[in-house]
């Protein structure tokens, strides 16, 4: 080796300052042979057994060198599979690929899936260290923390994985079963339980101070999972959207302060106005007039408005078109949340916030519905908001991301195997009517009379449209009047709170337009619309209107068509529609005088006119009877009713036989011993049941 570098140094000499020439007339002069070179050193050599080895067969070294290979294959595989050693890291694979190509096609796919399987594992096997990692923020916020490439990667992989791999207490995977009932209802929501994503989750956890870009990770996410899942569901939708329900805390709109600009809140409230669905400015390309090239795409936010710098081919200022064809849009409408009545303080005015819906959750809600909502609390510019008050003031809105109905009145949404048994059960039994019948008001003694025609009027009937030539209702409406004191407007709050849609009002307070529907300039488009009033907000429920003796006549005329035909035809600011109004109308009436006569007809006792009278089903009629034994029975009723519902009842108190519940009265109410009570939760989704039961009348009945 050293003759060589003397020879390498005298040939670089020669070349001088230009190199060394390795092309050239000399290149042969490299392959000429040296006899001291061409030799093996002795260092490391076994002289003593080289004879034995050259006395082995060529067949012999080539079985000794393949069971050589094959031991090294199988060390590696179990190195592998301990995750000591990734596969093909110091050893070539070339062999082990000639030795996999000889092996079956099943066989060569089935390892090739494990070496796959094993290679997307392995990063989860440092979960721990991405952990600490990802807490670390490095001197970041959380905005600019999430938005870097590698924590952003690595939210999204964990997201993936929880949505993958979440399982509850009976082992069954429960956002798998959610996509696939999202896919089979071709939805965009997927949503999931915030407590379940931050026990799980831990570093997901602050999801709440940067709900823009990591709602935008979970997206992304999420349809990747679903992808893989369904490939073919693109072909319906292009994004999937999170929807985070049961955020912990609970905000009022009237404590929305400075802090939560920019955070994730979950506040509640009563939607008062609506805006019609328009189309939002998604993704953006605009063409240039003077070369016809198309810029783009550009994504819209919320914040402000996208403006091209220059054209890229002309570099021309502008101004630039909006290329139509190319251009996508999203769903938006704003709705107006205003705090619940119930939830001002005395003396306070309720406060309203502006919301923006946008994709899939426009016309989730109505005015009138109470919802609970989670979303983002935005700032913008409000130039109006400036003139008044001075430069910079800001106004807010909430972007929200998951609504859902507040229906505290009927938790019937999902329907339990274990309710299904309890109404079929309550279906089965003969004297279910009787039941149902006591079960009405069962704070309020007698009547019963009345509680059977609030009864009919919350089951109905089965509309009929014999030939498609002419519509017969099948909604029951009763009219209540009688002596003053008799608990009429009682029997109406209870079915307030009991019926599944209901809309109260009163005579006093509710005008023709508040009936039925009126216009106004909408406030956003300066365009006259139509909104509904509540006949039209009670279809498929029921409307009750107290004092219906102190409506005006022009008002009163106005339900007409709504209690017969069931529609409400408008014709006003050029606006000329129909609109539906299939509900029960329950009304309660005074007397003339205050005090029912009953040497007069009904139509004599109350200021109404006959047309109206002939829409009501039921008439009832409640009188104040002087009788001592039953207004005794009346008296210790209501005693004992007052005793049982103290909110300072003890145990100890209630010992005397008033104090219980007075079965002496029971067979007053229906038959000897009375029946049985239905609980009032089970009767609320028994009633919600007739939905789906639509009877029929045959010809053994009409025989009867």
């Amino acid at each position: 080796l050293g003759n060589e570098d003397d020879e390498r140094r005298a040939s670089a000499g020669d070349e001088g300052d230009d190199g060394e020439e390795l092309f050239g007339d000399q290149m042969e002069r490299d392959y000429r042979p040296i006899p001291q070179l061409d030799t093996y050193e002795g260092e490391g050599l076994d002289e003593s057994s080289r004879a034995d080895y050259d006395a082995i067969p060529i067949e012999q070294r080539l079985a000794a060198e393949e069971e050589m290979r094959r031991r090294d294959r199988a060390e590696r595989r179990a190195a592998a599979s301990q995750g000591r050693m990734r596969r093909g890291l110091l050893y070539d694979e070339s062999d082990e690929e000639d030795d996999e190509s000889e092996q079956p096609p099943a066989r060569r796919r089935r390892l090739m899936a494990s070496q796959h399987r094993d290679h997307d594992e392995a990063p989860d096997e440092d979960l721990p260290e991405a952990i600490e990692n990802l807490e670390d923020m490095k001197g970041h916020s959380v905005k600019e923390w999430v938005s870097l490439a590698g924590p952003r990667l690595e939210i999204k992989s964990r997201f993936r994985l929880f949505l993958k791999t979440y399982v509850d207490v009976n082992g069954q995977s429960v956002y798998r079963e959610k996509i696939r009932q999202m896919v089979e209802s071709n939805k965009q929501s997927l949503v999931v339980n915030y407590n379940v994503l931050a026990s799980n989750c831990q570093v997901l956890a602050f999801l709440p101070e940067a709900p823009t870009e990591m709602l935008k990770i979970f997206d992304e996410a999420a349809w990747e999972v679903v992808l893989g899942l369904y490939p073919k569901y693109s072909r319906i939708h292009n994004h999937v959207y999170i929807r985070i329900a049961e955020l912990p805390l609970m905000e009022d709109l009237r404590s929305l302060r400075q802090l939560h600009l920019n955070q994730l809140i979950r506040t509640f409230g009563v939607i008062t106005t609506t805006t019609s669905v328009l189309p939002q400015l998604n993704m953006i390309k605009f063409d240039c007039p003077k070369c016809g090239f198309i810029l783009g795409p550009f994504y819209q936010d919320q914040s402000q408005e996208i403006k091209p710098g220059s054209c890229p081919e002309c570099q021309s200022n502008g101004p630039f078109e909006i290329n139509m064809e190319q251009t996508l849009y999203q769903n938006f409408q704003r709705v107006t949340i205003q705090e619940s009545p119930g939830k001002v303080a005395a003396g306070r005015l309720p406060r309203s916030k502006e919301t923006i819906l946008l994709a899939d959750l426009v016309d989730s809600c109505k005015p009138g519905d109470e919802i609970e909502l989670t979303g983002i609390y935005l700032n913008n510019y409000d130039g109006s908001l400036n003139m008044a008050n001075g430069f910079p003031v800001f106004a807010t809105i909430i972007e929200a991301n998951y609504v859902t109905k507040k229906d505290d009145k009927l938790a019937v949404g999902s329907l339990t195997d274990e309710d299904q048994r309890q109404i079929f059960a309550l279906a089965k039994d003969q004297h279910v009517a009787e039941r149902i019948v006591a079960s009405i008001a069962p704070s309020i003694y007698g009547h019963n009379p009345i509680k059977r025609a609030i009864a009919l009027a919350l089951f109905g009937g089965e509309a009929k449209d014999p030939g498609g030539k002419h519509q017969v209702r099948g909604d029951i409406n009763v009219l209540v009047c009688g002596d003053p004191g008799t608990a009429k407007s009682q029997f109406l709050k209870y079915v307030e709170k009991t019926a599944p849609r209901v809309v109260f009002t009163t005579g006093q307070g509710a005008s023709a337009v508040g009936l039925n529907a009126f216009v106004q300039r909408s406030p956003v488009t300066r365009e006259w619309t139509l909104e509904a009033g509540a006949l039209v907000l009670a279809d498929k429920g029921v409307c009750l209107i107290d004092e219906f003796d102190k409506m005006n006549d022009q008002d009163r005329t106005s339900i007409h068509e709504a209690m017969e035909q069931q529609s409400i035809s408008i014709s006003k600011a050029g606006i000329v529609t129909s609109l539906q109004a299939r509900c029960s109308i329950l009304a309660a009436a005074n007397p003339i005088g205050g005090r029912y006569d009953p040497t007069m007809t009904f139509s004599d006792n109350v200021n109404l006119t006959e047309p109206i009278l002939s829409r009501f089903d039921v008439l009832c009629v409640v009188r104040d009877t002087v009788d001592a034994v039953e207004d005794e029975r009346l008296a210790r009723f209501v005693v004992n009713s007052h005793v049982r519902h103290h909110p300072r009842k003890d145990d100890d108190n209630g010992g005397d036989g008033e104090s219980q519940p007075p079965d002496e009265d029971e067979p007053l109410r229906v038959g000897s011993g009375g029946p049985e009570k239905i609980p009032q939760d089970l009767l609320k989704k028994y009633i919600y049941a007739k939905e789906k039961v639509h009877p029929k009348l045959h010809r053994m009945d009409q025989d009867k």
